[in-house]
């Protein structure tokens, strides 16, 4: 079952035992281990909803509806993330696999493979799914897992890794292999932030606090699966009814995850024709709009006066604000969007350069140029040409799930899956070789 222990230390220490022996498993143990998971959701689905009940009720009076859409699980939820898990237990075993080999001059073979990291921790908010990603995540690549997940997804946490822990129990896994820390707050954070002789690795998923949090205590090496500041920018070029459909599905599909889109760039060439219709659709589709003043004039002008593109009804429903410039740095989590007028693709990228948190940059375009200065400028984990950022996601990479997406350069970029979970060990063979 999963782990219940008062001290930080002794669950780590546990894991680290545990994750000794996952890195020996056969490849089919780990597979029979989440085809169990996988099983035990859907025969237990009551269970697991009864919990996340109980979390939205609590929630109820502090969270925000995006908070609680990412909060909340259903039949259909459940059951695709017990499909997540099949699906990462159907891609190829990473461990044991040769990145390269060969023989060195003196005759030693050299081969390079990879390797499970050990015991990784994940300290994520209110999205209980994670939960389940991350178990079948790290087992799969053979670690460990120490997990660490919100007050305001407590018990549907709780349901989920002792589901999970009572099924691969069942297949033999090792004890300790899934730990569950109590609510213990940022001091459990932190205390688990300084495990660095038996944690190898904590992924933070949640915003800027928590990364805060962990600089300012972890020992452990972390990887920053951070907030999503994501822009689509139009070209001058653009398809504008292709433009409108990826602007209203990056930003209002799922408005409360880390890769929809935060702000929206307009090219001054396409703007008069552009700002109308965008402004129109993104408000009577509920979202609030902030914007800047030349977006602001073409709006007002385009109520007025009524030019092509513009609301039938005088902007009825459309709410537009002045933006200021906080805005722009800002990752709203809802239905909210940034609007700015550039007079050229530099001026879109050195604004996603200066406000961009690294996450995922599109760009709408007919323009090879174009596409090709925004790939290369662009200093992102995930850049887009015509398409929506919310393509940022492991399943939807065919990695079967992911654990978070870094945001930063080393050792992983973009979704952490399997891979990402491994590093690597030098495996040299001689006869007898001795240096001379």
């Amino acid at each position: 079952m999963a782990t219940v222990i008062s001290s930080v230390g002794e669950i780590c220490r546990n894991a680290k035992r545990a994750s000794r022996t996952l890195a020996q498993i056969d490849g089919a143990v780990k597979d029979a281990a989440l085809e169990a998971i996988a099983a035990a959701l859907n025969a237990r689905v009551a269970e697991v909803l009864e919990a996340n009940e109980r979390d939205l009720r609590a929630g109820e009076s502090h969270l925000s509806e995006a908070l609680l859409d990412r909060l909340r699980l259903d039949q259909a939820r459940v059951a695709a993330i017990a499909r997540a898990v099949l699906e990462v237990a159907a891609l190829p075993d990473p461990v044991g696999e040769l990145i390269e080999g060969r023989l060195l001059g003196n005759g030693v073979r050299l081969s390079k493979v990879r390797v499970p990291l050990g015991v990784v921790a994940v300290v994520y908010e209110a999205r209980p799914n994670v939960t389940i990603d991350a178990i079948a995540l790290a087992l799969k690549s053979g670690n460990a897992v120490v997990l660490k997940g919100s007050s305001s997804a407590v018990h549907s946490n709780a349901a989920l890794s002792q589901i999970a822990a009572e099924a691969v129990a069942e297949v033999g896994l090792p004890d300790g292999c899934i730990a569950l820390l109590a609510d213990g707050g940022r001091e459990e954070i932190a205390e688990l932030a300084r495990q660095k002789d038996t944690v190898d690795l904590i992924i933070p998923r949640g915003g800027e606090g928590l990364k805060a949090a962990l600089e300012q205590s972890a020992t452990v090496p972390v990887i920053y699966a951070a907030s999503g500041n994501c822009h689509v920018y139009v070209d001058a070029s653009a398809d504008l009814e292709q433009a409108q459909a990826i602007v209203i599905n990056a930003k209002t599909q799922r408005p409360g995850v880390c890769n929809a889109a935060e702000t929206l760039l307009i090219h001054r060439r396409r703007a008069g024709e552009f700002v109308p219709q965008i402004l129109a659709a993104l408000g009577h589709a509920g979202v609030l709009i902030r914007a800047d003043e030349g977006t602001m004039a073409l709006w007002e002008a385009a109520i007025k006066h009524g030019p092509a593109g513009a609301p039938a009804d005088d902007g009825a429903g459309v709410t537009v604000q002045a933006a200021g410039e906080e805005d722009w740095a800002r990752e709203y989590l809802e239905l909210t969007m940034a609007v700015r007028i550039v007079e050229s693709i530099d001026e879109a990228i050195e604004h996603i350069g200066r406000y961009g948190s690294g996450h995922s940059e599109a760009i709408v375009t007919h323009d090879t140029a174009a596409a090709r200065a925004f790939q290369l400028g662009v200093d992102a984990a995930c850049v887009y040409v015509n398409a929506s950022t919310r393509f940022t996601d492991g399943g939807e990479f065919g990695m079967g799930a992911e654990i978070g997406n870094s945001t930063q350069k080393l050792h992983a970029r973009g979704p952490i899956g399997l891979r990402e979970l491994c590093t690597s060990k030098y495996l040299l063979e001689g006869d007898g070789h001795i240096r001379r």
